[in-house]
């Protein structure tokens, strides 16, 4: 997944990872990761797990604008099949907001 990241970030998309293998991941040193401690084959949660599969994605996002520096793996807090994902508040629309130099600034 590392080679495809880094291919698409060559041409100005920025990307990130969602993984369940941290060693691995951090052989490979994709552009940016989110890591979960989760069961093979349930990266993003639990099949029809809506509000569990959100919030993974929510902090993916948040994820994707924070990390600065390249290959940098973030450790998600989530426990499988230990949460309550009805009180997961998403980040508010700022912390989506993309930085201004990753935008080239204006």
């Amino acid at each position: 997944m590392g080679l495809i990241q880094r291919e698409i970030e060559r041409a100005g998309i920025p990307t990130i990872g969602v993984t369940i293998v941290r060693d691995y991941t951090a052989r490979v040193r994709p552009p940016r990761s989110v890591f979960l401690k989760w069961p093979f084959g349930h990266p993003l949660g639990e099949p029809g797990n809506v509000l569990q599969q959100r919030a993974v994605l929510f902090e993916a996002f948040r994820a994707l604008y924070a990390i600065a520096q390249p290959g940098t793996i973030v450790d998600l807090p989530f426990r499988w099949r230990r949460e309550n994902y009805g009180d997961y508040r998403p980040p508010s629309p700022q912390e989506l907001a993309p930085r201004k130099n990753q935008t080239g600034g204006s």
